[in-house]
């Protein structure tokens, strides 16, 4: 069996362990969040926060429920690592710098986890288990909750309700995240990974020294490291570790993982709006995209031309033999077409189109299928572009399951979609055009402008993952992208909240003949073609000037 086809039997079988999951678990989550019952562990929760879980908000309300929570998370975790030092269960590290601890504390909080640090040299278990760990469910639950009050909006009518924030947070966390985790942590640990509290011992001798390891509770961070697409790793190789990531088993398992919830949330769009097929209409559109752009990174991995690629049957450089080129080249693809920013492999590493096509994954908007959560608005808001555009073709107003998209709607889209090119690529001319940043560039040339561009595409699109040739631990890009992933995780929401509740306060418009039929292929080819359009106009002249110009070079 060839490499290549080992890796298409992968891909069938992860397509298949997602089918299998994918109406069960659909189904519950719009059973969750539609409920009108509450757990008494909820209440318990609801009681210690001073919430009430059954007042509806409206919009204000939902945005400032969820930025305050994100703020006094910022903050928490902030504190947390800087008084490290004097913390049980430090492991001896030092408390964290104050640029590093805001960087980390935002990068956790806005579901980026972004480390400009090494895990296993600078955090102890209690900043990993008592700060990262929670904020890896917390923050994802806060993008799930995000997307079901935008699915509200369409689902409802001439109300301006979207649901109770609190509710819906909670919910997530001990419902649907926490559930998944345990079991997902349970087969990691099953697979080899590790499950501890030890400290750091001696591995072996090394060159005349000996190379020293510290344990942690890496298993059940694991698993909501990829449940909730957040890729923050215990350790500084992230997944590429054989103590998070053991074995081609292992490997799979996280990849389903990382793309569970995001494909399943398509299902309980569905059923909360009250059409199935309006669910498989958004889920084609992301499998499409995603199926495509696998394909197309082990067709750029396997066939690169060369003497070195020949003898190792294709770009081995930075891949771990224990997976090989097709299991990297499909967790590649997966993290950054989600917010994950997992990796098993050196992005850096990946031949130049390769690492272009990591990047344009990212700068899609990361919604084929994305985080969790924010791939789902993030889709919808596309879609909204693409019934507007159809309208302007056809001379009709435009509408979406029953709601007219009109001015308002079209400028909060287009907020939207234009925020976080804005932001990467603002920051990364800044970070060209200013002599200090560029001397944390290891490459220069069309690689060395690619490591910056992607650094700052990945904190706006709140993935995480890094061309690793850039020393981003400085000052410059500690505080630059702390700041991009804030505002790349922050200002959409308004903009989705604001439609949300533009959106339920309309009456429903009665469908008719001349209404496009927005769950057909047709409609799915038109939405895969204005997200390639809209993305390739934004950023194929940054494009150019790196990955196209490495990958051409080569």
């Amino acid at each position: 069996m060839t490499p290549f086809l080992a890796g298409v039997l992968q891909l069938l079988a992860l397509i298949a362990a997602l089918a299998l999951a994918y109406r069960p678990l659909g189904d519950y989550m719009a059973r969750v969040y539609s409920s009108t019952k509450h757990l008494r562990v909820e209440k318990w929760i609801y009681k210690a926060i001073g919430a009430n879980p059954g007042a509806e908000m409206r919009w204000p309300a939902y945005l400032r429920g969820v930025l305050a929570f994100s703020a006094v998370s910022v903050l928490f975790l902030y504190a947390l690592q800087r008084i490290q030092g004097g913390l049980p269960g430090s492991l001896g590290f030092a408390s964290i710098d104050p640029d590093q601890a805001f960087n980390t504390a935002a990068s956790f909080v806005s579901n980026t986890n972004w480390q400009s640090y090494y895990g296993e040299q600078a955090m102890g278990h209690v900043v990993q288990t008592g700060g990262l760990a929670v904020q890896n469910f917390v923050s994802a639950a806060v993008g799930i909750a995000v997307a079901v009050a935008l699915v509200r909006g369409f689902a409802r009518s001439r109300t301006g309700e979207l649901g109770n924030f609190w509710a819906d947070l909670v919910r997530g966390v001990v419902r649907v995240l926490i559930p998944i985790s345990v079991i997902g942590a349970i087969v990691l640990v099953a697979a080899g990974a590790i499950q501890n509290f030890s400290g750091i011992h001696s591995v072996g001798q090394f060159m005349g020294g000996s190379q020293q390891w510290n344990g942690g509770a890496v298993a059940s961070q694991e698993a909501i490291k990829e449940v909730g697409t957040n890729g923050g790793g215990y350790f500084n190789a992230n997944s590429a570790h054989p103590f998070e990531n053991p074995n081609p088993f292992s490997n799979l398992f996280e990849i389903f993982l990382i793309l569970l919830i995001p494909f399943a949330l398509t299902r309980t769009f569905g059923r909360m709006v009250g059409s199935i097929r309006q669910g498989y209409a958004i889920l084609a559109t992301m499998a499409t995209i995603w199926v495509g752009f696998v394909l197309l990174m082990m067709w750029t991995e396997f066939a690169h031309h060369g003497p070195a690629f020949e003898v190792a049957g294709g770009a081995m450089e930075g891949k771990e033999t224990r997976f090989g080129i097709a299991a990297s080249a499909i967790f590649s693809v997966s993290t950054t077409l989600t917010s994950t920013g997992a990796v098993n492999a050196s992005q850096s590493s990946n031949t130049g189109l390769g690492g272009g096509i990591d990047l344009l994954g990212m700068q899609l908007g990361e919604i084929a299928p994305g985080g969790v959560g924010s791939g789902l608005y993030g889709m919808l808001i596309m879609a909204i572009i693409a019934v507007f555009i159809a309208g302007l073709m056809v001379g009709r107003t435009p509408e979406y399951l029953g709601k007219k998209i009109g001015t308002r709607e079209i400028k909060l889209a287009a907020c939207y979609i234009l925020i976080t090119p804005a932001l990467a690529l603002c920051f990364t001319a800044a970070s060209m055009a200013l002599p200090t940043p560029v001397n944390s560039m290891t490459n220069s040339g069309a690689h060395g402008f690619s490591e910056i561009l992607y650094a700052f595409t990945s904190g706006a699109n709140n993935n995480g993952s890094a061309f690793a040739g850039l020393n981003a631990d400085t000052q410059w890009f500690n505080t630059t992208i702390g700041l991009v992933m804030l505002l790349g995780r922050f200002l959409p929401m308004v903009f989705v909240l604001a439609l949300a509740g533009s959106l339920a306060e309309q009456k429903p418009v009665p469908q008719t003949a001349g209404t496009l039929r927005t769950e057909k292929p047709l409609f799915t080819g038109l939405l895969v073609g204005t997200i390639v359009i809209i993305t390739g106009l934004t950023y194929f002249p940054a494009l150019a000037l790196g990955p196209l110009a490495e990958g051409l070079a080569s």
